[in-house]
């Protein structure tokens, strides 16, 4: 095992849980900042070259792990790993957010689904070869068509 530390940390204008958008057809729009620590920033260069970003990040805020879960979006308990929950064995997330531009350490972004002080655990280009056509939403689909 390895010990996770933070790389740097999110800025956002959420500032409780219960300010982010949850659920399906969520609108993830709010825009901040990736402040990465200095040590890390040269790992920064050429990251502007990308449009997207995958955003490893812990839920520091959660507390305990359940394996199954009933999503705001359903009526329904879940495997923990086939939902968003942030009660979870480890507590990592991701996010894809857009770049929209660099300033040494500061990475501007949209697409925040997190609150301001996030720890921010790893960043990834995005890159996806899955054409559309192929990927399937699980449970989310069928929870998706009943609340529309």
């Amino acid at each position: 095992m390895f010990t996770p530390r933070p790389i740097g940390y999110i800025h956002s204008s959420y500032k409780h849980t219960d300010e982010v958008p949850r659920g399906l057809g969520a609108q993830h729009t709010a825009e901040g900042t990736l402040e990465i620590l200095r040590e890390f920033v040269p790992g920064l260069d050429d990251i502007e070259g990308f449009s997207h970003l995958y955003v490893l990040w812990e839920f520091d805020l959660a507390a305990g792990a359940d394996l199954h879960v009933t999503p705001p979006t359903d009526d329904q308990p879940h495997g923990i790993f086939a939902t968003r929950s942030p009660r979870r064995p480890n507590p990592i997330a991701l996010t894809v957010v857009e770049v929209l531009g660099r300033d040494k350490g500061t990475v501007r972004v949209r697409g925040l689904d997190m609150v301001d002080g996030t720890p921010i655990l790893d960043l990834k280009p995005y890159l996806s070869s899955i054409p559309e056509e192929k990927l399937k939403l699980g449970w989310m689909a069928a929870a998706h068509k009943t609340k529309s």
